[in-house]
């Protein structure tokens, strides 16, 4: 259910570099739903369904994941689905990503496919 991966095994969504700075991260399961909210220090990857806030080092929501709250984190990856907000330093919308959601960041990468809808606002760099 929950696992710490470690990053030399080839992650289902994407590249986990980046994020806990011992290498490793916690995965989310595609069968789990948890409605709560999370925090972590390093990376944490959501293949299953998350209700509620997550504060992260760096968040990735695999093609099958879901969130549905605030997300605040260094870096956010997103492949599946948000709704909700997100605060973060660098957001990149996959091609396969449907997000909606107001943003508040510093460096945006959206990808030809990407389905967005919602507020974006530029946070500068502090």
């Amino acid at each position: 259910m929950f696992s710490k991966s470690d990053a030399s095994s080839a992650p289902q969504t994407g590249s986990l570099q980046g994020g806990a700075s011992d290498g490793r991260a916690t995965r989310l399961a595609q069968d789990l739903t948890i409605t709560g909210n999370l925090k972590a220090a390093g990376t944490v990857e959501v293949l299953g369904k998350i209700d509620g806030d997550i504060e992260a080092g760096k968040l990735v929501i695999g093609t099958d994941g879901r969130v549905n709250g605030k997300v605040r984190a260094e870096i956010v990856d997103i492949l599946g689905h948000l709704d909700g907000s997100v605060s973060c330093r660098s957001l990149t919308l996959r091609s396969t990503a449907l997000a909606k959601a107001q943003v508040s960041y510093e460096s945006l990468t959206i990808e030809n496919g990407a389905q967005i809808e919602g507020k974006f606002k530029y946070a500068g760099a502090k």
